[in-house]
């Protein structure tokens, strides 16, 4: 049975068009048209008002890991709260375990290179990110716009490519059944070639969250 910070592979295949990526390294979801193309363009307007240089926890000294713009998205806007409804109805966790949704936006020529969306257990701000809230548990990310070329999302480990498209929702879950973290969640979100690139990301917590 799932914990209040966590959907499951059966409540998502219970959802009319979700697929799964058929492998058993991690547990790993698509479902296109999950957002209307009006809600994504509200979305994308929102991510333009606000965004500011991407940032990382435990962050090394390349300075060209994560070179997209994000946008911390407030949650009294009309078309955060639609999305958030959404969400919950297609993965059962509860609100109070989820972060601020976040927007990012990737110009020609910016990506976000391999990386994992969980925590480093003894990294530097491990105790900075995870003291109150927990580990994260759940990623769901949404592509807002179809891109000219290039940045899709990759992952390695099952060989497999998403593209963007318009209201495509791609979720994971970022622990193996154990509950310890999955490595094979390594995931690229490879250079924008032409135009630009919108995603709106919602990661979801062990504990409630209390920042």
């Amino acid at each position: 049975m799932s914990g209040p910070g966590e959907s499951s592979a059966e409540r998502l295949l219970a959802c009319e068009g979700v697929q799964r990526v058929p492998s058993d390294k991690l547990e790993l979801f698509q479902l296109r048209d999950f957002a209307g193309a009006d809600l994504c363009a509200d979305l994308v307007r929102l991510i333009e008002q606000d965004r500011r240089p991407s940032t990382l926890a435990d962050a090394g000294d390349d300075r060209y890991f994560r070179t997209s713009e994000t946008c911390d998205l407030d949650s009294g806007e009309a078309a955060v709260k639609a999305l958030e409804t959404l969400l919950f109805d297609l993965n059962g966790i509860d609100p109070a375990h989820g972060e601020p949704l976040q927007g990012q936006r990737y110009d020609v020529g910016q990506e976000f290179k391999p990386h994992c969306d969980y925590f480093n257990r003894g990294g530097q701000d491990w105790e900075k990110y995870c003291s109150v809230a927990g580990q994260r548990t759940w990623t769901f990310m949404i592509y807002l716009n179809d891109v000219d070329a290039g940045g899709a999302t990759r992952f390695k480990a099952v060989k497999k490519m998403f593209q963007p498209e318009v209201g495509k929702l791609v979720c994971w879950n970022n622990r193996r059944p154990d509950l310890r973290e999955n490595p094979n969640t390594l995931h690229h979100g490879m250079k924008v070639r032409k135009g630009l690139k919108y995603v709106i990301t919602k990661w979801y917590r062990e504990k409630p969250w209390g920042w």
